[in-house]
């Protein structure tokens, strides 16, 4: 089976789903509730891993590297 850009694309949006929901429920349970796990990454299907690190040295949030992005006429077809 052969994996294209859409592929790892949907994989990105189901993760930061799920660390949406998380975010959700950490912000909406009480102060005395025991902190919920951080949500795993969906696991690619070349074998990558997906970058879970959300802050640089800096403390902002940092972009994946250009050569992991999908390319635009991937990006247009996706959502077209």
């Amino acid at each position: 089976m052969e994996w294209d850009s859409s592929t790892h694309l949907l994989a990105a949006a189901v993760d930061h789903l799920a660390v949406a929901n998380w975010m959700t429920a950490t912000i909406n349970s009480g102060e005395d509730a025991d902190p919920l796990d951080y949500p795993e990454a969906v696991p690619r299907p070349d074998g990558s891993q997906a970058d879970t690190s959300m802050n640089d040295e800096s403390g902002t949030i940092g972009s994946p590297p250009a050569d992991s992005l999908p390319a635009p006429a991937d990006l247009a077809r996706f959502f077209a």
